[in-house]
């Protein structure tokens, strides 16, 4: 494996070239390769990503991405209107988990988000109805996307707005660097490096894909 530190490229023993933070691990790699920078309008699956971003604050994403499935079971596979009636016993349980990140505020943030999830689809219809309404306009996006762009944006103004109004609405451990990595991951903006053999392909992905607004 070669990397390219300066570019955000590494090229694999297989010679595919790709973006150099999955650092050629399987499991990572797969996330980077069939999921990440994907459009996404699952409510559920939106829910769990943005909600995993929060416990990821902090930590590697890497570390979050090998608890996943701990995450799912514990928060009933991110169905927010089971989660929001979670209680005190449920926190009590989930901190005695050892499969998740015991972080008593990540978890009851969790819960308190759900709640606020459950009162955005009644209002908006759907999560993604509402989310995908933050979509940067193209000309908020740079014309040319590398790794030193991406290094020095860890947020965007489209975060910003986005962060902002989920605070507003009550949502918790949703800061705009926090907001901009869920951004990324379900396939609101395409941040895969220029070069990226994953790039062309999300990016078709995007073109066709029909924004549910």
């Amino acid at each position: 494996m070669v990397e390219e530190k300066k570019t955000g490229l590494i090229t694999g023993e297989d010679g595919i070239v790709s973006c150099f933070w999955h650092g050629n691990l399987e499991d990572y790699r797969h996330y980077h390769d069939e999921e990440w920078g994907r459009p996404v309008t699952d409510d559920h699956r939106l829910f769990e990503k943005i909600c995993l971003e929060g416990f990821q604050s902090g930590l590697s994403w890497l570390t979050i991405l090998r608890k996943r499935d701990n995450f799912r079971a514990a928060f009933a596979g991110f169905d927010f209107e089971a989660v929001a009636r979670f209680d005190d016993r449920d926190v009590e349980r989930l901190l005695e988990d050892k499969g998740i990140v015991r972080h008593g505020g990540k978890i009851r943030s969790t819960i308190n988000n759900a709640a606020r999830a459950v009162e955005m689809k009644a209002e908006f219809g759907s999560l993604a109805r509402y989310f995908w309404r933050f979509e940067p306009k193209p000309e908020e996006r740079p014309v040319v996307f590398d790794w030193e762009t991406l290094r020095a944006n860890p947020t965007t103004p489209a975060s910003v707005r986005l962060s902002k109004d989920l605070k507003k609405r009550g949502w918790s451990f949703v800061g705009p660097t926090t907001v901009y990595a869920f951004m990324q991951a379900m396939g609101m903006v395409n941040d895969h490096i220029e070069g990226c053999h994953c790039r062309p392909k999300v990016e078709r992905l995007r073109m066709e894909f029909v924004r549910p607004v």
